[in-house]
């Protein structure tokens, strides 16, 4: 359940102005979302991400020096409008156009690829990527259909770096691209959310199974399994996401930046007990881990879960990764 409600309907809209208002000195709030309170490099590129609230940090909370330049900020679990899209964009735009960033769902997609033709109609030049790391979502064969996870957060990352140095937006586009192609990502949930207002969970998971490979709104998975130990959910995770490496990729001498991402539930404590069974495994496969992250980075309101993200770092892509940026 959701205990702190004032109307349902009012929810997001509170949020919003709690967040901004914690966070005064970071971000500032426009019509739309909310985009970076600190001074930009004028002729450079605006990163603008979004979608629906609900999955703190993302969107609003990756806003900030050497991350996303705005946030387009939807109602809970849905897309933002294109006038919102736009206004944000506008807002954070800087000169040198701006790259639209998302996680691929259909309402995201529309409104995202309608903000963009506004806005090229009105002179700013704008690109987009929809991020489609999860692969349970679909087949290898049909990557292009797979959801956006928290594999949104390595793709916002390196464009919006490549943007403090001053790439132009055909390199922030495919330096996107990049990441994007080299970024896996499989979750499993273990109970659903209850948006405010609602009297039960947006979807249940049998008492003492799992959903394996489920989505961060509820969509369905592989299929329920009994909930294993650390040590078995470890091995079935790097399993997986090993049997997905992006072309030319090879495991041994790789150099990988990890994240478990807590959905919004679990306890950042069982996140570092399962973080080291899925470390022991990585190794033994001389897998090098350039950079580990343990945390809610993409949560699902709270949703009991979790996933595992692995990207395989080109020289270009982890330098961007680690480079410093500053956030809610």
């Amino acid at each position: 359940m959701t205990w702190l409600v004032n109307n349902p309907s009012e929810f997001a809209k509170e949020m919003v102005a709690g967040f901004v208002s914690a966070n005064a000195e970071i971000v500032r709030q426009v019509p739309g979302g909310v985009v970076r309170n600190t001074q930009s490099q004028p002729d450079t590129v605006a990163v603008v991400i979004g979608g629906g609230s609900g999955h703190y940090p993302a969107f609003a909370g990756l806003v900030g020096q050497g991350l996303a330049h705005g946030a387009a900020m939807g109602n809970l679990f849905a897309s933002p409008s294109a006038q919102q899209i736009c206004s944000v964009a506008r807002a954070a735009n800087n000169g040198a156009g701006v790259l639209l960033a998302f996680g691929n769902y259909a309402g995201d997609v529309l409104h995202f690829g309608l903000a963009r033709e506004r806005l090229i109609a009105e002179g700013i030049p704008c690109e987009l990527i929809a991020v489609t790391d999860d692969i349970t979502s679909a087949s290898s064969a049909e990557m292009e259909k797979r959801r956006g996870v928290a594999g949104d957060l390595i793709v916002f990352k390196a464009a919006a770096a490549a943007a403090e140095q001053g790439y132009s937006l055909d390199d922030v586009l495919a330096i996107a691209r990049e990441a994007n192609a080299r970024t896996r990502t499989l979750g499993v949930a273990f109970s659903g959310c209850t948006l405010p207002g609602a009297e039960e969970p947006l979807f249940t998971v049998p008492e003492g199974c799992m959903g394996f490979g489920m989505g961060i709104h509820g969509e369905p998975g592989i299929r329920d399994v009994a909930v294993p130990s650390a040590d078995a959910l470890a091995e079935m995770l790097v399993e997986h996401l090993l049997n997905e490496l992006p072309a030319g990729v090879t495991a041994e001498g790789a150099r990988v930046g990890a994240i478990v991402n807590g959905l919004g539930s679990v306890k950042y404590e069982e996140l570092f007990v399962l973080w080291h069974s899925i470390q022991q495994r990585l190794l033994t496969q001389g897998i090098i881990l350039a950079d580990v992250q343990v945390g809610e980075f993409v949560t699902s309101f709270n949703m009991a879960g979790l996933s595992l993200t692995l990207t395989w770092f080109t020289p270009q892509l982890e330098t961007l990764w680690m480079a410093p940026a500053y956030s809610p």
